[in-house]
């Protein structure tokens, strides 16, 4: 228990560090480019999915991090949220280009061409079923003029202190602890390798379910059971396009309902992917 503890103390501040470098890179450009960033955005969907899917298959939780600060920001909607988690394969994406390259590098650009559309078609569902984005920008954030723009003193008491410490970074550090300590508890006490092996008819909903947890880890039994050529390409597809790796811990503290919509879709995008997959011999 006490490993599991010091594990999950270490993965917080971690975690929750680059979080809070990356919301206040985000933070600086926006305000001291007064705005462009979020005008290229939002001056075309299609420019969101593509920002989002580009950032998400970069290696690591680095790109997944700099769009859900973005997304806190309101220069993103949900559509544009799910293209980058379904293109983000977390820290497992390091450990794929060294056990399988070249079968990496295929799986990262079909994941980048499957989430721009996959973001589109989320919108046009959300239209049609009027699901919102539970809330609205930070109401602390905000573009001012040049003259507070270059009061650094300003800057760093009301953008880093107030907008981003205060009312974002606290409410990580604690999600990210409790959930990463819930998912190594249960870990630790059930053996993901051993019933994958003894199920393999079911390994694809497997996969897409594994995908659920918010944790850069369970993912690693199928990148092993791949490079094994145990599995077929379709289940890795699977599972990478269901999971984010600790993508999603920063948007489960901002808002939980989000989180949940965004999950829920990217596992239906990735069974019916896998499962297409199978069937044309992947």
């Amino acid at each position: 228990m006490q490993h599991i503890l010091l594990g999950v103390i270490f993965d917080t501040v971690e975690i929750s560090t680059l979080v809070f470098l990356m919301m206040i890179l985000v933070d600086f450009f926006d305000v001291h480019t007064r705005g462009r960033i979020k005008s290229f955005i939002r001056k075309s969907r299609w420019n969101a999915y593509f920002t989002t899917s580009f950032l998400g298959v970069v290696p690591g939780c680095f790109g997944s991090f700099i769009n859900v600060s973005m997304y806190m920001h309101g220069f993103l909607g949900l559509g544009a949220i799910a293209s980058g988690m379904i293109a983000t394969c977390g820290d497992e994406a390091f450990i794929m280009l060294v056990q399988f390259p070249g079968e990496a590098v295929l799986l990262f650009t079909v994941l980048f061409f499957l989430a721009i559309p996959a973001g589109w078609l989320f919108d046009l569902l959300a239209g049609k079923f009027t699901i919102l984005k539970s809330r609205s920008a930070c109401d602390l954030y905000e573009i001012h003029g040049e003259k507070k723009e270059r009061d650094y003193k300003h800057y760093f008491k009301v953008h880093i202190w107030r907008h981003i410490f205060k009312k974002h970074i606290v409410r990580i550090i604690l999600w990210t602890f409790f959930s990463l300590l819930s998912i190594n508890i249960l870990l630790d006490y059930f053996p993901v390798a051993h019933f994958v092996r003894e199920n393999m008819t079911i390994v694809v909903l497997l996969a897409a379910l594994i995908g659920l947890i918010p944790e850069s880890g369970p993912h690693i039994v199928f990148i092993s059971l791949f490079s094994a050529g145990v599995i077929p390409f379709s289940v890795i597809l699977t599972s990478s396009i269901s999971q984010d790796g600790h993508g999603i811990l920063p948007l489960l503290s901002y808002s939980l309902r989000d989180s949940i919509i965004i999950k829920l879709y990217n596992l239906l995008i990735a069974l019916i992917t896998g499962w297409v997959a199978i069937s044309l011999g992947f």
